[in-house]
This record gives structure tokens, sequence and C-alpha cells, in this order.
């Protein structure tokens, strides 16, 4: 696997349900077509040339050492760390990043640093070994596999996303769900009531709609379709006492 070294590893992220992160890998093989935002960053900082170059991802190399620095003087500020805001920390093929996921992870909660990780790859089962203050969670905007191999070419199906995050909700992890970017009908006809019953063990659900995607825009009434969906989940949340959050932008 390639390599990369950086200068600085933890930093405050700006997303508006995240506290400190940690990307230590370029790219992703994952490979997304919604289009992914961190592809689009990347390549508009010239970081990557192109989405085939990006779906050769880069592990960086020096990252515990980075690591090992950085927590002593950062640790008193930080109340959680996300693994990962621009790439997958549990990448399907790519068994050299999950090592090193598995390595960070370990590393901050020797220091009583709690993770939250979010993952369209496969949750290891090793997690059961860490603080049960770490947050796990996947990503799912269907079910239906089709769908999947088409806007998520190189992640794991579905159905084993779910059942690793249910794995280690049964092993008393806290679990979430992130159902963003949820697609408009004129992408994929669904039905969201199916997606939440088949999460409907997590103990929070975060919903976004699709953006950078010319589709939606020319779907009439989108904005009031994101409306009434964030509605919807919002009182599925509150029936089945799950925790939420609506991704700003997304209701109008």
């Amino acid at each position: 696997m390639k390599e990369i070294t950086r200068k600085s590893l933890l930093y405050k992220t700006g997303v508006e349900y995240g506290d400190y992160t940690i990307n230590h890998v370029l790219g992703c093989y994952h490979g997304c077509l919604y289009p992914c935002y961190a592809f689009l960053l990347a390549k508009r900082f010239g970081k990557v040339k192109s989405y085939e170059e990006w779906c050769e991802p880069a592990i960086v190399g020096n990252a515990l050492t980075l690591l090992r620095k950085e927590i002593p003087k950062m640790k008193d500020r930080i109340t959680s760390v996300q693994l990962c805001f621009t790439t997958d920390p549990f990448m399907l093929g790519y068994p050299e990043v999950i090592e090193m996921s598995i390595k960070i992870i370990d590393m901050l909660n020797k220091n009583d640093i709690p993770v939250v990780a979010l993952t369209k790859g496969i949750l290891p089962t090793k997690l059961e070994d860490y603080s049960k203050s770490n947050i796990y969670g996947i990503t799912l905007i269907s079910l239906d596999e089709d769908f999947r191999k088409i806007m998520e070419p190189n992640a794991a199906s579905y159905s084993d996303r779910i059942n690793s995050l249910r794995y280690l909700h049964e092993k008393g992890f806290n679990t979430w769900v992130s159902i963003e970017p949820y697609p408009t009908p004129n992408i994929i006809e669904q039905d969201i009531y199916k997606i939440l019953d088949e999460i409907n063990f997590v103990d929070k659900i975060i919903f976004g709609r699709l953006h950078y995607n010319s589709k939606v825009s020319q779907y009439k009434g989108y904005k009031e379709f994101y409306n009434e969906l964030a509605d919807i989940v919002v009182k599925y949340c509150i029936d089945n006492g799950i925790d939420y959050h609506i991704k700003n932008k997304t209701i109008s």
C-alpha cells in the first residue's frame, strides 16, 4: 500500500456533530459516487488528480508517531475523536488501514480518549476489546444492493454493515447510523420506514440530504421531500427511544 507522511494528525473538525478527528488515509477504495464530498475537496486542492487515484488510497505512515506526540499536548481539550471524516477507517480490501485504525483506537483509549467511528466497511469484532466509551456507526442510505453497487461500488454490503453494527450493539456498545446522503426518488424509489426498521436497535440516527448532485434539484418538490423525511425520522426516533440529529441544510 502506498504511504505518505504528514506534519500533523489530530485536528478540530468543523463538522457539526464532531469534536476532534483523525484522517490517517488519503483516498478511499470504496469509491462512492454520490459524488463524495471528500473526493471533491481532495481534487480541488490538488491532493489527488483523478477518481482512479482517489480509489488507490495512501496510508499516513507516520500516523502513530504523530499521535504519540500530539496526544499529551491536546488530550485536555478533546472530548472524543472521530474516525474518519474524509476516509474510511475500516476500508474493505485494505487490512493495513484496518490495522492502523485499531492501533489508533488502542492508543487513544489508553489515554482515556473515546473514539467515534463511522464506516461503509465492516466493523471488526476485535473492537469489542476496547473501551465501552467508544461509539461505533455505519452509513446506510438504502437496502437495495443493486443501488449500492452503483453508488458505493467497493463498500461492504448493507447487510454485512448492519450485522457488524448489531454485533457490537449486543456487546454493550453505543451505536449509530448515518442516513446520509439520502437520495431523492428520481435516483431511487425506496421506503424510509424499511431502512429505519432495519436499524431500530441503534442508539442514534443522523439524517441528511444529498448535495452536489444535479438530479436532486431536478426532482420537483425536493425541498418538501426532505422536510417530510426529516419529520418521519424525528417521529420514528421519538417513538422508539432513539436519539437523532438532522443535518444542517437538510430542512428548508
